[in-house]
């Protein structure tokens, strides 16, 4: 597929600390790429490179086809950019804010006003148009934010932690519109915290630290990457358990070397897993050439939460009871 960003070797340093450290990355035209991080990895100095606010130390970098240092101006007709905080002047109202950004864009008085109506009726902001932004709600400026930054219909579309402090509501309002933008054409590079975002609206994620992308590839690439995967059955009495434990672990599909437990007061058994399709085939199989019925069947694989503190070696969760391996790195 064409690429709409391409980023090779790119290095940034403020003083003596690197931010960048030669990240690589490629993304895809009409798709999400989701860049997530720990606070500080250089997820919003990517974006500002790439958006020509800031210029790199080195490496190069393209957005639709153009250089961001040697072409800028390429780069900012392309593109548009929605920050972490919103950019709408509180002394306006949403009309007046979409009409002094499309004056700006050049697009004139009648293109301007026809733009505003159709931005404020995309974005479910019709019967706020015309009060001022005091009475907006934080959902609201964030739709107003995007939409300013969609005035001239943008091919390449920054979003730096898009939803950070809205309420569950307007962030799935958020999800939506950005799934109508990739659905028609744009592009969408995101930098987000909120890592069931990522994998809400993300075709591939790329995970940034210590200035290098340590991981990249679809959600489901990345969860497998990180142990933790198992099957959890449970059996109708402590019987059918025991005899289970022992068909699987002379089948070798466990090995009780590892500890596998068997929970005789819940009747039921884990057996780890990658997560495919041929293990549980496979398990079921045996299962049922032992005269053995299951009461109840689960598969449990890791999230993204274990994927980013595995990567980034992070702290696990200890409530979720998730051992999470040690900081490593993926091709």
């Amino acid at each position: 597929m064409t690429a709409a960003i391409d980023i090779r070797g790119l290095r940034k340093s403020y003083g003596t600390t690197t931010v960048l450290d030669g990240v690589d990355l490629t993304v895809a035209a009409g798709t999400v790429t989701a860049l997530l991080g720990p606070n500080g990895a250089g997820k919003t100095t990517t974006v500002h490179i790439l958006s020509t606010l800031v210029r790199a130390d080195g490496g190069t970098a393209t957005v639709d086809g153009c250089d961001v240092a040697r072409d800028p101006d390429g780069v900012r007709a392309a593109i548009g950019l929605t920050g972490q905080f919103s950019a709408v002047d509180t002394l306006l109202t949403g009309e007046e804010n979409l009409l002094l950004m499309a004056r700006l864009r050049h697009l004139g008085a009648k293109r301007s006003r026809a733009r505003a109506a159709q931005l404020l009726e995309q974005f479910d902001l019709v019967d706020a148009a015309r009060k001022p932004l005091a009475t907006y709600s934080g959902g609201m400026r964030r739709r107003l934010d995007l939409a300013m930054t969609l005035v001239q219909a943008p091919r390449v579309l920054f979003l730096d932690e898009p939803t950070a402090g809205l309420d569950p509501r307007s962030r799935h309002t958020m999800w939506q519109i950005v799934r109508d933008l990739v659905a028609d054409g744009t592009t969408v590079l995101l930098t987000t915290q909120y890592l069931d975002e990522a994998d809400e609206l993300a075709g591939r994620i790329a995970v940034l630290d210590g200035g290098n992308i340590v991981a990249d590839g679809t959600p489901d690439e990345l969860k497998r990457l990180v142990p933790g995967g198992h099957i959890r059955l449970r059996f109708r009495d402590e019987g059918a358990l025991d005899a289970a434990a022992h068909a699987l672990a002379s089948s070798g599909a466990t090995r009780p070397a590892d500890g596998v437990p068997a929970d005789t007061a819940a009747l039921s058994l884990t057996v780890p897993t990658d997560g495919g399709v041929s293990v549980l085939r496979a398990l079921l199989d045996r299962l049922d050439r032992a005269g053995l019925e299951i009461d109840d069947l689960s598969i449990h694989t890791p999230d993204l939460d274990d994927v980013f503190f595995a990567l980034t070696g992070g702290t696990p969760r200890e409530n979720r009871g998730t051992t999470t391996p040690t900081k490593g790195s993926a091709s």
